[in-house]
């Protein structure tokens, strides 16, 4: 490594001691990267970030009684800048797509080649997403089922229908307003919905 790089300093959170120590000697057979901490819990973790300069850390979703999503709500509410790789056995569709609404980098499937899993910290502290394929698929279903959920829960008024009818038929919101018989702010509300 050259002297002007900086080693990317990595927090792992898993709750299987045997895998964080394996890893965690991995990781740090590779030049450019020094364990920062290894953590069991989120709220341990949470400790490593208000003592510890972290880049990038590599969070199991499943921590026996916890979620890391958990880690990873609490993470941005304290404004962590750093990377969160998910490297995890598997998640469902909902856990998927909920770690990318709160700020997780990727997803690394624990499976998956060593090699794959350098290239994905290198990746993520670069500023890219990493997704393996399964995640794509497990993100867009997520998507889907959220979709589906918000179309059922939304079902539109009789009022809303009618602005957005007016909307299709190219009238302006004065014109909308006119014609429905209401002001033009509640023609704004409904579209603003």
């Amino acid at each position: 490594m050259n002297a002007m790089e900086k080693q990317i300093r990595i927090l792992l959170i898993d709750d299987h001691s045997l895998f964080r120590e394996s890893l965690s000697r991995l990781l740090e057979a590779e030049p450019d990267f020094q364990i920062a901490a290894t953590c069991a819990s989120v709220g341990e973790a949470l400790q490593v970030l208000d003592r510890e300069q972290v880049d990038v850390v590599l969070l199991d979703y499943d921590l026996g009684d916890e979620q890391g999503t958990a880690f990873l709500e609490e993470a941005r509410q304290r404004r962590f800048e750093g990377r969160i790789l998910m490297v995890t056995a598997g998640m469902n569709d909902a856990g998927t797509l909920r770690a990318f609404e709160c700020g997780a980098s990727g997803m690394f499937l624990k499976h998956s080649p060593p090699a794959q899993l350098i290239e994905a910290i290198h990746k993520v502290m670069n500023g890219e997403m990493w997704l393996d394929s399964r995640a794509v698929r497990s993100l867009v279903a997520g998507a889907h089922e959220r979709s589906e959920s918000q179309q059922s829960a939304q079902a539109l008024s009789s009022r809303e229908r009618s602005v957005l009818k007016a909307v299709f038929e190219g009238l302006t919101n004065k014109e909308i307003a006119a014609n429905l018989q209401i002001s033009e702010s509640s023609v704004k509300a409904v579209l603003q919905q």
